[in-house]
C-alpha cells in the first residue's frame, strides 16, 4: 500500500486507487495512514470526524465509513496478498482501529527520514550532502498536506505539525544553500518566504546575509527595517538581539559574515 499526506491525499494498492470520494471516510483513512501500525482509538476518530458535537448514531455510522474502507481494499484486490482479508489489513482492535498493511510506504515517513539526515550532516558541517537530502525531502511535497481532506480536531493537529516540520526542512536547506555560497541564488526565494512570513526572524536573518554576501549590504539593511516595522506594528516589540547584532555587523561591514576562505577552499575541493 502506497499513501501519500503531503498534498491531496493518495491512496493506492495494487495500482489501484482506494482514496474515497465522501469526506469523512477521507478522514479516517489518513489519520489511519498516519498512524499505520498503531491502534487508532474509536474516541480519537469520533473527535475526528465530529469534534464536540457527537451525534448519537456516530458508533453506527463509524462502522459504516470502516465497512466503506473496507470494501476499497476489497476490490483493490487485497486478498491476492498471501490471502490476508480487508479485516486484516484493516482490523479491528480493542478500543479502535488498525491500518496494518504487509508492504507499506508513506510520504510523510520518507520525508522525515530525508530531514534527519539532512539535519545530522549539517549539524557534521557537510552543506553538500544537507542540501541535497533536505533539497529530496521538501520535493516530496505536491502542495499543502492533506488539501483535499476537510480535516477536523485531531487531523488538523497532525497538518500543523507536517506544516512546522516542512518549515524546519527548509531553514536548514537554505542554511546548507549559504554555506555553499549560493546566496544570489537564493535571495529571490527568501524574498517571496519573507513576503509570506514577514515576522519569521530566521527566514529575515537568512535573506540579510545572502543580500550582503552578494554585494547589497543597502538592501539587507532594508529587509531589516522591514522586519522591525512589521514587529513592532504587529507585536510592539523589536527584533531578537540576534538580528540586531546581525544588523550591526552588515553597518560595521564585518569580514565575519563573509563565508570563511577555510569553507570555500574545501567546497572547491
Amino acid at each position: 500500500m502506497e499513501f501519500g499526506v503531503l498534498g491531496p491525499l493518495e491512496a493506492r494498492m495494487n495500482g489501484m486507487s482506494i482514496v474515497p470520494t465522501a469526506g469523512k471516510p477521507r478522514q479516517i483513512l489518513s489519520l489511519l495512514a498516519i498512524r499505520a501500525g498503531r491502534v487508532v482509538q474509536v474516541e480519537t476518530l469520533m473527535a475526528e470526524l465530529w469534534g464536540n458535537a457527537i451525534p448519537r448514531s456516530a458508533a453506527t455510522t463509524l462502522q459504516t465509513y470502516i465497512l466503506q474502507l473496507r470494501r476499497k481494499l476489497t476490490q483493490a484486490g487485497v486478498q491476492q496478498q498471501n490471502g490476508r482479508s480487508a479485516k486484516d489489513v484493516l482490523a479491528t482492535c480493542y478500543g479502535g482501529y488498525r491500518l496494518a498493511p504487509e508492504e507499506f510506504s508513506l510520504d510523510l515517513l520518507k520525508f522525515q527520514q530525508l530531514v534527519r539526515v539532512g539535519g545530522r550532516t549539517l549539524a557534521d558541517n557537510d552543506p553538500r550532502t544537507a542540501s541535497e537530502q533536505l533539497g529530496r525531502a521538501l520535493e516530496l511535497w505536491r502542495g499543502p498536506a492533506l488539501t483535499d481532506v476537510p480535516v477536523g480536531e485531531v487531523l488538523s493537529t497532525e497538518v500543523i505539525g507536517m506544516q512546522e516540520e516542512r518549515d524546519w526542512a527548509l531553514e536548514m536547506r537554505l542554511e546548507a544553500d549559504l554555506s555553499l555560497g549560493r546566496h544570489a541564488e537564493i535571495i529571490g526565494e527568501l524574498r517571496m518566504l519573507v513576503s509570506q512570513q514577514p515576522l519569521h526572524e530566521t527566514l529575515s536573518a537568512q535573506l540579510m546575509t545572502a543580500l550582503y554576501r552578494a554585494g547589497h549590504p543597502w538592501r539587507a539593511l532594508d529587509a531589516f527595517q522591514a522586519l522591525r516595522h512589521a514587529l513592532i506594528k504587529e507585536l510592539g516589540v523589536e527584533p531578537s538581539p540576534r538580528l540586531q547584532r546581525l544588523h550591526q555587523a552588515i553597518l560595521a561591514n564585518d569580514s565575519g559574515l563573509q563565508i570563511p576562505s577555510s569553507t570555500l577552499h574545501a567546497l572547491s575541493a
